[in-house]
């Protein structure tokens, strides 16, 4: 096939990588494949290079790897430039993509914006939306967007002044004194001008070592377009964490400056017009969220039989009772949310999975090891850090009888997942408790006012989200534990949540009001009685575990200070939600006795529609369909790579060794869950949006020409949208009418 830039799509030579590179890559996915069908002894598996992963950091960049494994010259300017064009959001990551402030990002970073901005009578999230005009970019209010403008170590200063405490109180007091000091002093170099200086201190290596990050934090922040929720999302939570796959997960935004006028910036990366071939290396710039790959194998057990089965029982019972109610009840904002909490699941699940899988930790278990033999070897090592492992793993035993409060309580009160009558029975014991204490007059106040804050719910959902709770209390706990008896009393989970909420003025916000002007809440009340139980067994609980959990922290900071003292930075941090860079290689992988591709196109995008149907989660949006007059259909749309990414890494820019921008990194395939634990590029890959696809989009289905023109030419331009687009409608400032 011939692709729209004349560029024939084959299999590249990869000789600019380095033979030995690639050597590894593949006896890693021997050993893999081996150890999965029984062939290899599970004590014969050996830890590889990279299992800690490539999440590099910008204060210590691997300039010497990068140049000699991809053959180009990595120096300080190179990583500074990808640093500056980088950016930070909510949750997410993005890029600068022109000198006038124009953003890149995902979709679904932004989806629950673009339910924000919508005026009344609008659906932009599942029409899109496009502004004609700079005039007609929509503010988002409360959004920011983070440039990170220096990153250093500042281990030595922090752990110094740590180290000269005598007592953990202390200690913590001299970490937050120079943690401020740092931050006023690294704020001050920078000069004032757009954007707010912050400084952010973050502990790695579990707190083994400190870095200092710091920001321009811009907040005037505009939509400037985003597809149709069904072609971002297109597939739905089946082909989430799968691959191939077809999504057009992409959206624009713009900052602008003090002045009203959009951010000038020198800092941006190029759109690409070329794109990627099989074989070529991409770097992915972004945040990505806290992974567990230098934990130990205890604590990795620990997690297996305790907090992950905990965490994915709740997510799935509650996306169910969410998606139950949206049948009868759609919104934008609901879907939102139903999607968020389905994607928590199958990421739940495929780290159950991970962890499940006895060749993985059979590899993590080998690496423990020789991190342990290092430490033994050396005298100086061995004195302070040689019984850490043994500890940490004495810890998670004594977690361990805690365990099934941790389950029956599991995101006790979340928002959006929980009953307000339990939300209230809390906060309903807290008033009671402080009444009858030597609680201040304010302290007991503010409890009224938040016991009467409490908002209700629709009643399906608070009935099942109530039933839900009392299910897993029943289920943990048993019958006889006192929170089992004080909320159900025999009853059925559906039998106790029907008489709690008849009879107890918990049930609704209204009644609770009422009584408590009346003066008659009361433990005799039984949502009240409920709430003193859960809330005495709830408390006693987290002084327990976090109890645990604080001895386990300082074990675990000790323990990454052991770490980069045998490996330094060429075994890289945690994630933590702090900035990194990544490499990886533009490479297929065997699935399903089958190979994936590294990039699909619209074609395939079609074949999913008319394959599924009408009313699927393949669906394509009315201006789809027929495939609009010239739309290429053999654009690429999604391309994958080795890139080692992971939540947080949503929104990433993918580039090349020319910072040229050619994807936005937007998930991983099911294989690269278990990357929060260890990096097994073999077969995980990151999935990215292709520009071609953006631009192909742009041009040929939405009328986004000067958008183009700026992508391509750098050059801010602002003509109405051309007669007759699709999106004219939409991009008219209010007030007017087509």
């Amino acid at each position: 096939m011939t692709m729209r830039n004349g560029s024939a799509r084959s299999r590249r030579p990869l000789g600019h990588l380095r033979w030995a590179a690639l050597f590894s890559l593949l006896l890693g996915s021997f050993s893999q494949a081996t150890a999965q069908t029984g062939l290899l002894r599970l004590d014969t598996i050996r830890a590889g290079r990279f299992d800690m992963g490539k999440m590099w950091t910008f204060e210590n960049p691997p300039r010497e790897y990068f140049s000699s494994t991809y053959g180009f010259r990595a120096d300080q300017d190179w990583f500074d430039a990808a640093r500056m064009a980088a950016l930070r959001i909510s949750g997410c990551s993005a890029a600068f993509v022109s000198p006038h402030g124009l953003v890149v990002t995902n979709h679904h970073c932004v989806r629950g914006n673009i339910v924000q901005v919508s005026r009344p009578g609008e659906r932009l999230l599942e029409e899109g939306f496009l502004a004609a005009t700079l005039a007609d970019e929509r503010p988002i209010p409360g959004f920011w967007v983070d440039q990170l403008i220096g990153a250093e170590d500042v281990s030595e200063e922090v752990l110094g002044a740590m180290d000269r405490a005598a007592s953990q109180e202390e200690r913590e007091q001299a970490r937050r004194q120079v943690v401020s000091a740092i931050q006023q002093r690294l704020a001050a170099r920078h000069p004032p001008g757009e954007g707010q200086v912050r400084v952010d201190v973050v502990a790695l290596y579990n707190g083994g070592r400190y870095s200092a990050y710091t920001y321009r934090r811009y907040t005037d922040v505009r939509l400037v377009a985003a597809p149709e929720l069904a072609v971002a999302h297109f597939g739905g939570d089946y082909d989430n964490f799968t691959y191939p796959r077809y999504a057009l997960d992409f959206a624009f935004l713009r900052v602008y400056g003090r002045d009203g006028q959009p951010l000038n910036t020198d800092h941006f990366f190029r759109w690409s017009p070329k794109g990627v071939q099989e074989g070529d290396v991409v770097f992915v710039i972004g945040n990505p969220g806290p992974t567990n790959r230098l934990s130990t194998v205890a604590q990795l057990e620990f997690q297996r039989d305790v907090l992950v089965p905990a965490q994915k029982a709740f997510f799935s019972s509650r996306v169910e009772i969410l998606r139950e109610y949206h049948r009868s009840h759609p919104t934008d904002a609901l879907m939102t949310r139903i999607l968020s909490l389905s994607n928590s699941l199958k990421a739940n699940t495929g780290r159950l999975d991970a962890l499940r899988d006895p060749a993985l930790l059979a590899r993590k278990a080998a690496g423990e090891r020789d991190f342990q033999t290092a430490i033994e070897a050396d005298p100086s090592l061995r004195e302070r850090w040689g019984g850490l492992i043994g500890r940490l793993a004495d810890l998670q035993q004594r977690k361990r009888a805690v365990a099934a409060e941790y389950q029956a309580f599991v995101r006790l009160g979340a928002e959006g997942t929980e009953s307000s009558l339990v939300v209230r029975a809390l906060a309903a014991a807290e008033w009671w408790s402080a009444r009858h204490s030597a609680a201040s007059t304010d302290t007991f106040a503010a409890l009224e006012r938040r016991l009467r804050a409490v908002e209700d719910l629709p009643p399906e959902l608070e009935e099942a989200f109530l039933e839900a709770r009392l299910a897993d209390i029943l289920r943990h706990l048993g019958v006889q534990h006192p929170v089992t008896q004080a909320s159900l009393g025999g009853r059925t989970p559906e039998g106790a949540a029907a008489v709690l909420l008849s009879r107890s003025a918990l049930g609704s916000r209204q009644k609770t009001v009422e009584a408590l002007d009346r003066g008659t809440l009361s433990p005799e009340d039984p949502g009240v009685a409920f709430g003193q139980a859960l809330w005495r067994a709830y408390t006693q609980f987290l002084s327990t575990f976090q109890a645990l959990t604080s001895q386990e922290q300082t074990l675990a900071a000790e323990l990454g200070r052991a770490r980069f003292a045998v490996y330094g930075p060429d075994v890289p941090p945690d994630a933590s939600s702090s900035p990194r860079i990544t490499d990886g290689v533009v490479l297929p992988y065997e699935y399903n006795g089958t190979l994936a591709p590294v990039y699909t196109t619209f074609f395939g995008m079609y074949d999913r529609h008319y394959s599924n149907g009408a009313g699927t989660d393949w669906d394509l949006p009315p201006r789809w369909l027929p495939p609009p007059d010239g739309l290429d259909l053999g654009t690429p749309l999604n391309f994958i790579s080795t890139a080692d990414t992971y939540g947080g890494n949503s929104g990433s820019p993918a580039v090349t060794p020319a910072l040229e921008i050619v994807g936005i990194n937007f998930d991983r395939n099911i294989n690269g869950l278990s990357r929060d634990f260890i990096y097994l590029p073999e077969r995980g890959r990151n999935i990215m949006v292709d520009v071609r696809a953006i631009r192909e989009s742009l041009e040929k289905v939405y009328g986004g020409h000067r958008i183009i023109q700026e992508l391509l030419t750098q050059r801010l331009t602002s003509p109405n949208l051309e007669p007759g687009s699709p999106w004219r409608t939409l991009a008219l400032p209010a007030g007017r009418s087509p």
